[in-house]
């Protein structure tokens, strides 16, 4: 389980603004969805497909992100696997906002190869606005 907390402190330094830091976790093969996007349920399959909508939705994200909590972390009984809840918070047109996150993670040699995000869609509508 060491490997799935460590990918965990470096996804949270990559929220912090060192985004090759996260892409870095990426297996070549990673599948990511999130279920209860707005405007409905996202799925990447690879980890060029994934960085093909990541990259330029980043630059043009308005909130930078200046805190990464680590609420949770609940082991499951597949050693690759982890429930991870942490909180995302940051400044948006000088109003302090944040969200909260659940992340099922499989972690494979150091790699994340499937990450499933629940997000806070309530919170995230509201602080953008």
């Amino acid at each position: 389980m060491s490997d799935l907390h460590a990918v965990i402190d470096r996804m949270g330094a990559g929220w912090l603004g060192d985004a090759a830091a996260m892409d870095d976790l990426l297996a070549d093969e990673v599948m990511i969805e999130v279920p209860f996007a707005p405007g409905g349920p996202r799925k990447w399959v690879g980890r060029d497909e994934w960085l093909a909508f990541a990259v330029p939705a980043r630059a043009g994200f308005p909130v930078r992100f200046d805190r990464f909590t680590k609420l949770a972390v609940h082991e499951t009984v597949d050693p690759e696997v982890a429930v991870v809840e942490y909180e995302l918070g940051g400044e948006l047109a000088g109003e302090r906002a944040s969200a909260r996150f659940i992340g099922v993670l499989r972690v494979r040699a150091g790699l994340i190869v499937e990450w499933r995000e629940y997000q806070d869609t309530s919170a995230i509508q509201q602080a953008l606005g």
